[in-house]
């Protein structure tokens, strides 16, 4: 049998999921997390999945695993010393990046602006040059080369980049560059450019690469560790990490190039609440991931939404990922109020896996969003089917140093807390959606993660979009997608011209060159050629424009007059994000090709709706604090509900992983897939 282990490492748990392709049954866990080792916490419940399936750990074939190595890297400022070698005269190319400061008015004033992941001080520049079209200027003085790269080693850096002037179209004396650096220190990560982004704008390929020399030592350290640990317990699966664009590559690619992980983590989500939602007749969705240190949304049609650049902190990170928002909003954020406004505030800091919010008695005495559904009835007594007891004192105790400093009642003061908190995931449900032009009531909600479906109700009210859809095992779903995530990688290269100056047969020829080093590329990774696919993008812009806009083509379409589609297609795409189009020259500006590996789908249970009565999994009632007042809520167990039921809310569903309230004036009826959609009445 081929059994295939999905991993989610979040801030608070570690879920996962086990699937069996053979029979398509599959079993999930949750444990809670190990910041200080993520490794702990995935063998731990590597080990406990399987001794609920039955089997030996051994019998796991693949690990597909979600991680936040890499962002925790840069967020928590934790990287690798990196030097860095360029062009001579474009040593401060960091440092001058877009010259863009943030704004209104005196914005600038106050920035406090961060220092690039290279310092001055560990930056040098080597003779050489290449032209705009890849042709020598200036041969690479290799003498002078290895004096500095010597010199750096000699610094102490931990990790090296090597990012030319124009390499993108020419990369051999980059490539030159790593033989020596790899000759002179055999065990330091060398990261060069065109490997992680072959593409023009040489300051956002230049923090690429120098991104991805911070990040690498420790990602490769994890990666190395955990298949250590692996094999030591005689698991010889194979290890596939979840790239930012929710593919998956190898752990080897991922070691290499670990910048292609830095939204790894939310990408799973997107992933398994598409696959969910499209199973239920919805493709278009917003995506509401709330765990226990932060949220994340994105917004899709019938497919993730791809973003070429990703904004980590302050730097532009030009790496494909699904376009997704994140708040420091999460079941662990903390409710303060500032000694100089008196005004509630929630996140971004956060209780974390430990000490975690109060009620989870572990040693937490801040006021955390989760003690704030204790204290308004929204969570029941006990977590985790019954194995995780909730301390109500220890929550009311915390939420009470909230209520003293606003003068307020504890429950008045914890119903704060959830407005607050709402408030603040909106706002990022909005930038996915009105900011981008769409209107969020013709969109579902798909709410998931531990603490999605407590809330997802009161963001549909705020947001008008319906149904709210809350799929079986929510707080799991990031594993889900781990699972249902394809084998992925990209190939680009730069191509710039306006549309009258395009040779159609050459782009083309381009295009063809690209989608073969992608399909090279899947049959490496054994994908069979039934389950082959190769996509294809044209970069666009209008002429002297700053930004592009992917374009899809088929290699159907490669025998047309194509050209004239694409700019077609170009001009409804950028009227519809930005509400204008131009009647200007169109430019093309980088070609791509992605080969996609698709996976044994997971099939999710499913039967025909019966009777709407909800009464035999009804399991009493629950007291919530609603509107300044207690309330009266029906409570229900979930593995009782069946297709074709109906719940009437006020009412709290409970679950093993999550809970889900029904607001008043709303219902939830279970479709024929498990899911609760839940609509106004």
């Amino acid at each position: 049998m081929a059994y295939r282990i999905g991993v989610d490492v979040g801030g608070t748990f570690t879920d996962l999921m086990l699937f069996d392709e053979a029979s398509g049954r599959y079993w999930r866990h949750k444990t809670p997390s190990t910041p200080h080792d993520p490794s702990e916490a995935v063998l731990t419940g590597i080990s406990a999945i399987c001794e609920r399936a039955g089997i030996a750990p051994e019998q796991v074939a693949q690990i597909m695993h979600g991680t936040t190595v890499a962002t925790n890297v840069i967020l928590e400022g934790k990287g690798a010393r990196v030097g860095l070698i360029t062009t001579q005269g474009f040593r401060q190319i960091l440092h001058l990046a877009r010259s863009q400061t943030p704004g209104p008015l005196a914005g600038w004033m106050i920035m406090i602006k961060p220092e690039p992941p290279a310092t001055l001080a560990d930056t040098r520049e080597v003779s050489e040059r290449m032209s705009a079209q890849g042709t020598v200027v200036r041969p690479l003085d290799e003498a002078q080369a290895e004096a500095v790269i010597t010199e750096l080693i000699n610094s102490g850096i931990e990790s090296l980049t090597i990012s030319l002037i124009n390499s993108f179209a020419n990369p051999e004396h980059e490539r030159r560059l790593k033989a020596i650096a790899r000759r002179l220190a055999p065990h330091l990560p060398v990261t060069i450019s065109y490997d992680v982004l072959p593409e023009f704008r040489e300051y956002e390929r230049t923090l690429t690469a120098t991104m991805n020399a911070c990040v690498k030592p420790k990602v490769r350290h994890y990666i190395a560790n955990l298949h250590a640990q692996l094999r030591a317990r005689s698991i010889d699966a194979e290890l596939n990490i979840l790239r930012s664009d929710a593919g998956l590559m190898t752990a080897e690619t991922a070691e290499e190039n670990p910048v292609y992980t830095l939204m790894s983590g939310p990408s799973g989500g997107v992933a398994g609440a598409l696959h969910i939602a499209l199973r239920s007749g919805y493709p278009n969705i917003l995506t509401f991931d709330m765990g226990g240190t932060s949220t994340d949304v994105a917004l899709c049609m019938g497919a993730p939404t791809i973003a070429r650049e990703t904004v980590l902190g302050y730097f532009p990170v030009k790496v494909p990922s699904v376009d997704v928002r994140s708040v420091g909003a999460g079941g662990g954020s903390i409710a303060h109020v500032p000694s100089l406004t008196r005004a509630l505030r929630v996140g971004p800091q956060s209780a974390g896996a430990v000490p975690g919010p109060a009620c989870y008695n572990k040693g937490g005495v801040d006021p955390t969003v989760t003690d704030a559904n204790v204290v308004c009835g929204y969570l029941p007594p006990r977590l985790l089917g019954g194995e995780m007891p909730l301390d109500i004192a220890s929550a009311r105790a915390a939420v009470q140093h909230i209520a003293d400093a606003l003068n307020l009642s504890v429950e008045a003061a914890a119903e704060g807390i959830l407005k607050i908190v709402n408030e603040n995931m909106f706002g990022a449900l909005r930038l996915v959606s009105v900011q981008r032009g769409f209107d969020p009531r013709d969109f579902a909600l798909v709410a998931f993660g531990g603490a999605g479906p407590l809330h997802g109700n009161a963001l549909a009210e705020l947001l008008g979009s319906y149904p709210v859809i809350v799929p079986p095992a929510p707080g799991l779903l990031c594993a889900m997608g781990d699972l249902s995530a394809d084998y992925r990688d990209e190939f680009a290269r730069t191509y710039i011209r306006t549309v009258d100056r395009v040779d159609q047969e050459e782009m083309v020829s381009i295009l063809r060159e690209l989608g073969a080093e992608a399909a090279m590329m899947l049959a490496a990774e054994q994908i069979p050629p039934e389950r082959q696919e190769v996509q294809y993008f044209v970069d666009m812009r209008y002429y002297r424009q700053g930004y592009e806009m992917p374009i899809a083509v088929s290699a159907d379409e490669f025998d047309i007059d194509l050209l004239p589609v694409l700019v077609r297609r170009f001009n409804e795409i950028h009227d519809r994000t930005y509400g204008f189009h131009l009647d200007t020259a169109v430019e093309v500006v980088n070609l791509r090709a992605a080969g996609v590996g698709r996976v044994t789908r997971i099939e999710l249970p499913e039967a025909d709706p019966g009777p709407g009565d909800a009464s035999s999994a009804r399991i009493g009632e629950q007291r919530i604090y609603r509107n300044g007042e207690w309330i009266q809520a029906d409570l229900y167990d979930r593995n009782r509900l069946k297709p074709g039921m109906e719940v009437t809310g006020p009412a709290i569903i409970t679950e093993h992983d999550s809970t889900t309230v029904v607001l008043p004036r709303h219902r939830a009826q279970v479709d024929r897939y498990f899911n609760l959609l839940i609509t106004p009445v």
